[in-house]
């Protein structure tokens, strides 16, 4: 049976707003996120060349801008012919905090002090998995972590004719929540761990299962989940 491999990246450097736990701010990749969006292209191409993995045309991204032009630039950095092309889905985006997008931390947990039917959320509420802001549009990280683990498993569902190798932009915390329930991390590691800006974290899918077989985690130092 041919081999099928994903490679998931967390995007680029971006212009990223200080202390706003939104993870759907619209701003672009900074040059540092640009230049290691074409390196990834350069590692990806070395990566399946090593393995004889035939890259599949078709790359999916966060429809969020970092994600999209991380996607855009590393596919302009593959060599070959070939034409690549960007499937853009919210699909891929990270966690939601619905409403209260775009604004401060403060003034997030101002908002919920102020309405009656709000509890004061904990005080690890952007890092705790299980969370979820009792705001309309929000979802936790788990919740998050599972539409994109579902959007892998519908974009991997069809047999492959040759080894093969696949593209997955996205953002840092539901990759990790992701891999969770696809069975490639416990619970208990994904506090422990990130992603680099644009360093592929390589998954094969298997009869028993999803397996890590290249590509390292980042330790976490403590950062929020804001990817």
């Amino acid at each position: 049976m041919p081999r099928l491999i994903v490679a998931l990246i967390r995007h680029g450097d971006y212009q990223q707003r200080p202390d706003t736990p939104s993870a759907h701010q619209p701003f672009p990749l900074s040059p540092l996120g640009e230049q290691q969006a074409r390196q990834a292209g350069v590692e990806i191409a070395e990566f399946a060349a090593d393995l004889g993995l035939t890259l599949c045309p078709s790359l999916d991204c966060s429809s969020l801008l970092r994600a999209w032009q991380t996607a855009h630039i590393l596919a302009d950095s593959l060599p070959g012919n070939t034409d690549y092309t960007l499937h853009s889905t919210m699909a891929l985006a990270e966690r939601s905090v619905g409403i209260a997008a775009n604004l401060t931390t403060a003034d997030i947990e101002s908002l919920l002090a102020q309405d009656p039917r709000c509890d004061t959320p904990p005080e690890n509420w952007k890092s705790n998995s299980h969370y979820c802001l009792p705001l309309p549009g929000a979802e936790s990280l788990m919740t998050a972590g599972q539409r994109v683990a579902q959007h892998l498993r519908q974009r991997t569902a069809e047999p492959v004719a040759t080894d093969t190798l696949k593209v997955f932009v996205g953002h840092g915390a539901a990759l990790r929540h992701a891999a969770f329930h696809l069975g490639v991390l416990s619970e208990a590691q994904i506090p422990q761990l990130s992603m680099f800006h644009a360093r592929p974290i390589y998954l094969e899918k298997t009869e028993r299962g999803w397996q890590h077989i290249a590509g390292d985690w980042k330790q976490r130092g403590g950062e929020a989940y804001n990817d």
